[in-house]
């Protein structure tokens, strides 16, 4: 009986590495709030993830809390910020994109955060003319 060739496996495995490297994203942002997403039931699915970009609004991480207290704080990519900085994220965000027109904010938020601080942020985005904006969610069961 004679052997198999395995000449082409090595190719192979390299050529399915590959794929996988250029599909998978890596989280370019490191989560310095924790939240527990809201649920909800008339939800939709972003289709062009690209155009997204993303404010966290909860309370620090254990780890940050001695240092950062434990009231409400916003992160923008990987800082904390004020809602009056906002303003300056969604240009910089907007600058970075292709067609600028279809930027969506999206604002993950703590369920537990209180309606004045989203209400900061969103007067904001008003200013900065970003206009779409939505909430993250899970669906409810």
């Amino acid at each position: 009986m004679p052997e198999m060739n395995t000449s082409s496996l090595p190719d192979l495995i390299f050529t399915i590495l590959f794929f996988f490297m250029m599909v998978t994203t890596m989280r370019e942002v490191t989560l310095k709030v924790k939240f527990t997403v809201p649920q909800g039931t008339e939800l939709e699915k972003l289709e062009k993830k690209s155009v997204v970009s993303f404010i966290y609004v909860g309370p620090p991480t254990d780890q940050l809390r001695a240092q950062m207290g434990s009231s409400t704080r916003i992160q923008l990519n990987d800082r904390y910020a004020e809602p009056r900085e906002v303003m300056d994220f969604v240009a910089a965000e907007r600058k970075g994109m292709k067609n600028q027109a279809e930027q969506i904010i999206s604002i993950k938020a703590d369920k537990n955060t209180q309606m004045g601080i989203i209400t900061d942020i969103k007067e904001v985005l008003r200013k900065s003319w970003a206009l779409r904006i939505n909430y993250s969610a899970t669906h409810r069961q």
